[in-house]
């Protein structure tokens, strides 16, 4: 296991941090899993008041006992922005299921609308958690976001905020710029859901398997994450033991990418391009905003995915929570559009968006979603 500088925080936490989320099946099966991941060598576990009864697991498998001290362990919760006598007692609420004290890193938990950033600053939710971290039942803070770039830029550059947890894999680069200014402001920074927002890449198809020869889809993506000295720590959404094994046989290999690692990550490069042709969303997202709100960039990445890759059921999957999942994942669906154009001028390659976003919904509608906790 490898070690990095959790910005000016000044943690030192292991490459890949247990995230809580989905190991829920029993108190027992938690215990096990997060006492494996201590065991070899992750020091960072991560929480929310929002996830069930992950709070009460994670503090009844640290009451357990695990192979390293409190002292050598660092926690994060995170915790919904709302009013200052609400986070207070939200905040003594997360201390009473951990069983602890303090908690190393709090996180605003979705940044992910202007309100939200709004809302933190204004007095009250951010006085109440600077009280926390005055009398020590907090010690440092952070946020979470799903948010558009330009909020997290946003939320980035009020300086309130020490971490920032966010999405950014090797299929999804677009917050590039929120890594590059948090780390200006020496900010840690966590990539959420590398494994499964990444591309479903424990389940990849045939197709993308082949292209990433002599890797797995996601050790390539792990190391293409690993490899960036700016990003501190990955989620591993472990559900139980087994599934620890993936991300943890990589979590020594932080150097910079080989030449064969960047040969494979070329060839995919090439692949989108000669199959999609003049159809490909080169991710440029000047055809925002769109009068039916529909999030154009991100339907179009579903499409790029599903027939360049055959990464079909990732983009049914993400393509299903758009209506459902509010601010998590916002935006309509592609058959929402009304072919206004207002998008086509703005479109540097002169795509047919209208169609293409017909087609991205007769081949990706089907299953609604919802996020797994609401």
């Amino acid at each position: 296991m490898r070690y990095r500088r959790f910005g000016k925080t000044n943690l030192n936490l292991s490459v890949f941090s247990l995230g809580t989320m989905r190991y829920l099946a029993s108190e027992e099966n938690a215990r096990q899993t997060v006492y494996q991941a201590v065991l070899q060598g992750v020091n960072h576990l991560e929480t929310a008041r929002g996830y069930g009864k992950s709070e009460q697991y994670l503090g009844a498998a640290i009451k357990a006992g695990l192979p390293k001290t409190r002292s050598q362990l660092y926690i994060t919760s995170k915790i919904a922005p709302i009013d200052a006598d609400s986070m207070q007692r939200s905040i003594d609420e997360s201390l009473a299921h951990l069983g602890l004290d303090y908690i190393d890193c709090l996180a605003l938990h979705g940044i992910n609308t202007w309100e939200h950033l709004k809302l933190i600053q204004q007095p009250g939710c951010m006085q109440a958690v600077q009280q926390a971290v005055v009398d020590g039942r907090v010690r440092h803070v952070g946020f979470s976001t799903h948010a558009p770039l330009e909020i997290i830029l946003a939320a980035i550059n009020t300086d309130l905020f020490e971490f920032v947890n966010l999405h950014y894999y090797y299929f999804f680069q677009h917050n590039a710029a929120a890594i590059a200014l948090a780390a200006q402001k020496d900010m840690g920074v966590f990539i959420i859901s590398p494994a499964d927002k990444g591309g479903l890449l424990y389940t990849p198809p045939q197709k993308l398997q082949a292209l990433c020869q002599p890797f797995s889809p996601l050790e390539l993506n792990y190391r293409f994450l690993l490899s960036n000295p700016r990003i501190t720590t990955l989620s591993m959404g472990a559900a139980n033991v087994t599934e620890l094994t993936a991300p943890l046989s990589v979590s020594d290999r932080t150097a910079a990418l080989t030449p064969q690692e960047i040969a494979v990550l070329q060839r995919l490069e090439r692949n989108q391009k000669d199959t999609l042709g003049s159809d490909r969303c080169s991710q440029c997202y000047e055809c925002l905003p769109c009068p039916e709100t529909i999030n154009i960039p991100e339907v179009l990445r579903l499409r790029n995915l599903a027939v360049a890759c055959d990464m079909t059921e990732y983009s049914k999957y993400r393509y299903g929570m758009f209506e459902n999942a509010g601010h998590w994942f916002p935006g309509m669906k592609a058959n929402r559009c009304t072919e206004c154009g207002d998008c086509l001028p703005r479109c540097p390659e002169q795509l047919n968006i209208p169609t293409l976003l017909q087609d991205t919904h007769n081949r990706l509608s089907g299953r609604e979603g919802r996020r797994l906790w609401d």
